[in-house]
């Protein structure tokens, strides 16, 4: 058990589990793109250890890419998103894969969708580790998914609670 300001969290992903996930998700989207040089996004902050998991995997020639989005404040999504850090670089006719590290309620997808519409890409995926499908409300279609996982409140592996946990290299869940 870990305690993270006023809360305690329990083991809930280990480090073996996350590193599986990875791979299969490596190997589906190498796959999937063996013909093309895919631009992969990693939406920060959450997303820096999935990423850079991934990259050191992918084999294929790729480019990478970061935006910054915040929709969290404490525990709970606020449901508004804010673009803090964006895109740099044409995108036009290219395959975006945003590489998400969790996605629950869904907001920052559609705020993702709708700034690589303008960007005219080629193909836009979605590929996140974790998954809340119970806490999913958008119908927007999620390409690849890592470890789909119930609706509770997860630290570690770059995910925060109020900016503690990013670095620890399992996964745990608050603690009811």
């Amino acid at each position: 058990m870990i305690q993270l300001h006023d809360k305690q969290f329990v083991p809930f992903i280990s480090s073996k589990e996350i590193a599986f996930a990875v791979a299969k998700m490596v190997n589906q989207i190498e796959d999937d793109f063996a013909d093309e040089i895919p631009v992969f996004v990693g939406v920060l902050n959450g997303s820096f250890m999935v990423v850079s998991d991934f990259m050191k995997l992918y084999k294929s020639p790729c480019e990478v890419s970061f935006i910054k989005l915040a929709s969290y404040e404490g525990t709970a999504s606020t449901g508004a998103i804010q673009q803090l850090i964006g895109l740099n670089q044409d995108l036009t006719g290219r395959s975006v894969i945003v590489l998400e590290d969790i996605i629950d309620t869904g907001n920052t997808l559609v705020e993702l969708k709708a700034l690589f519409k303008q960007q005219n890409v080629k193909h836009f995926k979605i590929a996140t580790l974790f998954f809340k499908p119970e806490a999913y409300k958008k119908d927007l279609k999620i390409d690849y998914i890592g470890i789909r996982i119930p609706n509770k409140f997860i630290v570690g592996y770059g995910l925060d609670y109020d900016g503690l946990g990013r670095n620890l290299p399992e996964v745990y869940q608050v603690q009811e």
